[in-house]
């Protein structure tokens, strides 16, 4: 199974290191291989919460994720992405943008004392907007889950308070818009301020609305089921919603509710995406190099754990991994806020995300491990 899931993955890192060195010799290798694992380290967590939506949606549309999908991972985050933002930033057209990209100026004090920026510059420049937009995406993921009533907790001595205010209705949009507002005043840039709020603002509706129709269409399905269940003479077999965050739970979503929830993800996969896109530009500009580096390596790496974790049953035997992941999104979302008024290295962004899924993968073997031992004490007493 791991030859199979992983196998296309490493076939891409190899011809994509390949392709590498014939663009730009050792140094563009070098470079391709260390945004892979700087992807990789980044995106654990992605990995995760896309296993647990993944694994919820038909085998139409986890197909459709893992073709459709890597190809806007790679092609519209890691390449388009960054040259439209220098499109919209710089008033130049696409051709301008990506001849700028890849023929960068040879004496930038000379380039910028005629007031033409670089285009790192330019991507550095829109990380305000970017991150708010992606910062309050994520939160309100982050929040969803801490305030959904669970079953099981990891962190049950803060999630059990925070489940119980989370009865509240509409807490985590008052929470996310204090949060936004605060962000905007104390931390933005003064010229930034107005432009982080209408992103942050941005981030909280794309959030709102898909995970609203994800939902939306999700109940359609199970009443759908309900009411063949009923005309069957059976009893309902739809599943009802464990208080997961995201478009409630279903595990074979199809039609409508397979395709919020596929457009749910890409849009999560892409807020993840953004700290990576932003952080690639402190080792390279070259948006070939980032493309094979984060895209094609990083990303089909991602996707390939992705269906690892659902295929392996991960989730289900280490309990705590969705917990770890999800309040790595929410260490995450805060350091994106953060970020926007203070550059935070991104080695630190990827080692709290791991730190904290080993954290809780670590605590899923000891639950497992206990309950073993308590199952065989039960058969010896009896």
């Amino acid at each position: 199974m791991v030859v199979r899931i992983f196998g296309l993955s490493v076939v891409v890192t190899i011809v994509s290191l390949i392709i590498a060195f014939l663009y730009g010799g050792v140094e563009a290798l070098i470079l391709t291989a260390i945004l892979g694992v700087f992807e990789i380290s980044l995106s654990f967590d992605n990995a995760v919460i896309n296993a647990t939506i993944l694994r919820r949606m038909s085998e139409f549309w986890q197909k459709i994720f893992l073709t459709v999908g890597i190809l806007i991972a790679v092609f519209g985050m890691r390449l388009v992405f960054p040259l439209v933002i220098v499109w919209l930033a710089s008033g130049l057209n696409p051709v301008e943008a990506l001849d700028l990209a890849l023929n960068p100026p040879p004496n930038d004090a000379a380039y910028f004392a005629n007031g033409d920026p670089s285009y790192e510059t330019i991507i550095t420049d829109a990380h305000p907007q970017i991150a708010a937009f992606g910062g309050m995406f994520l939160l309100m993921l982050f929040l969803g889950f801490v305030f959904e009533q669970k079953e099981l907790t990891w962190l049950t001595w803060i999630e059990r308070p925070l489940e119980k205010i989370g009865k509240l209705e509409m807490l985590e949009v008052v929470i996310a818009i204090t949060l936004l507002v605060l962000t905007a005043t104390y931390i933005a840039p003064a010229d930034e301020r107005s432009t982080v709020m209408i992103a942050g603002a941005l981030g909280m509706i794309t959030y709102i609305l898909v995970n609203g129709l994800g939902e939306y269409f999700n109940v359609e399905v199970e009443e759908e089921e309900e009411e063949h269940d009923k005309a069957a003479g059976s009893e309902s077999t739809a599943e009802k919603s464990n208080g997961r965050s995201g478009p409630s739970d279903l595990a074979k979503a199809t039609g409508k509710a397979g395709f919020f929830l596929f457009l749910y993800l890409e849009v999560l996969d892409a807020s993840f995406s953004f700290d990576g896109v932003i952080g690639a530009f402190a080792i390279t500009a070259d948006p070939i190099i980032i493309a094979l580096g984060l895209g094609l390596i990083g990303a089909m790496f991602v996707r390939s754990l992705t269906v690892y974790l659902v295929r392996k049953g991960t989730l289900s035997e280490y309990v705590y991994l969705e917990h770890g992941a999800h309040w790595a999104i929410g260490a995450l979302a805060f350091i994106l806020l953060y970020s926007i008024g203070t550059h935070v290295p991104e080695i630190i962004t990827g080692l709290i995300g791991v730190a904290l899924i080993i954290a809780a993968l670590v605590s899923s073997i000891i639950r497992r491990n206990r309950l073993a031992a308590r199952g065989e004490q039960e058969k010896v007493e009896v």
